[in-house]
């Protein structure tokens, strides 16, 4: 089925696709049980952020290679430049209706959010990564929404602005500490995905293999199907080293053994473990060393 595409480029165009009303032209609290319009087997290209809470309870998630179910709200964030695509989704109604917040980037600009807002990185983790929320936490998300919704519908005065980008940054930076309490309630399943980057990390570089390309975090992400943000803090959390600083010094372990087990030239060395240019292999080589791997070798046969 080919899907209508729907440029979401501003909070006005958003109310209008779910039939719902413009308080603000930058930002909106919204229920969707209020929405008049159903949305259905639509892409949504966002040009704004947006945080939904579902309500209701049985709510089933994938996450990572195991489905998890939750008799919690879950909450998903989308930031501009992301594509979702809403296919069968029947609309909700009374509690199980979802909530949420949007607001566009010109509404922060020259505020303390602005310079904040990319530390934020749950609003590139997929649907499948969804933050659950405890009944606790719950409260507070809506506490902090009411007061969004409040500042909304305040005549505009000179401290709307800075009211409504404090008060949004305070829900971000709960939604942050909410993360981080479900990263550490995780730890079990998050150990599992250390152990098969690890295993994969292994594999692509087999004693004696090469690789085409050095692998990426995407790639080991996309191996246990989560977002590149998402498996990249969940490693960051688990192991209190970046999953890129982890691929990186397994690639200078493997080219130390091959640097001095095998009569392999460097820039033989350097294409077998999926450098594009020997150069890149070399510098990357030193930086981490201290050495050259020309020098390193020849110390290492002295030895």
């Amino acid at each position: 089925m080919e899907l209508k595409t729907v440029n979401l480029n501003s909070i006005d165009a958003f109310n209008k696709l779910h039939g719902l009303p413009t308080y603000h032209p930058l930002v909106n609290v919204f229920d969707m049980k209020d929405a008049t319009n159903e949305v259905n087997n639509v892409r949504l290209e966002y040009g704004i952020y947006a945080i939904f809470l579902k309500n209701g309870v049985n709510c089933s998630i994938r996450y990572g290679r195991k489905n998890y179910d939750y008799q919690e709200g879950t909450v998903v964030s989308f930031s501009p430049g992301q594509v979702i695509d809403v296919v069968n989704d029947k609309p909700a109604s009374g509690n199980g209706s979802p909530i949420g917040l949007i607001f566009h980037p010109d509404l922060i600009y020259g505020t303390p959010l602005a310079e904040k807002i990319a530390s934020f990185g749950f609003f590139d983790y997929s649907q499948m990564e969804s933050l659950h929320l405890s009944s606790e936490e719950r409260g507070i998300f809506l506490d902090c929404l009411g007061k969004i919704g409040q500042e909304i519908r305040h005549s505009v005065d000179h401290h709307s602005a800075p009211l409504l980008s404090a008060n949004i940054q305070l829900l971000l930076e709960y939604l942050h500490r909410f993360y981080d309490r479900q990263f550490i309630t995780r730890h079990k399943v998050n150990s599992d995905v250390v152990a098969q980057f690890e295993k994969d990390l292994k594999e692509v570089y087999s004693p004696n293999g090469t690789t085409d390309v050095m692998p990426s975090v995407a790639y080991f992400a996309d191996r246990v199907n989560l977002s590149p943000g998402y498996f990249g803090e969940l490693i960051k959390k688990e192991t209190g080293t970046t999953a890129k600083e982890i691929i990186t010094n397994h690639v200078i372990s493997v080219a130390k053994h091959r640097l001095t087990v095998t009569n392999n030239d460097i820039n033989e060395i350097a294409y077998g473990l999926g450098f594009e240019y020997p150069a890149h292999f070399t510098r990357l080589f030193k930086r981490v060393t201290g050495q050259s791997p020309t020098l390193f070798r020849r110390l290492m046969e002295q030895n």
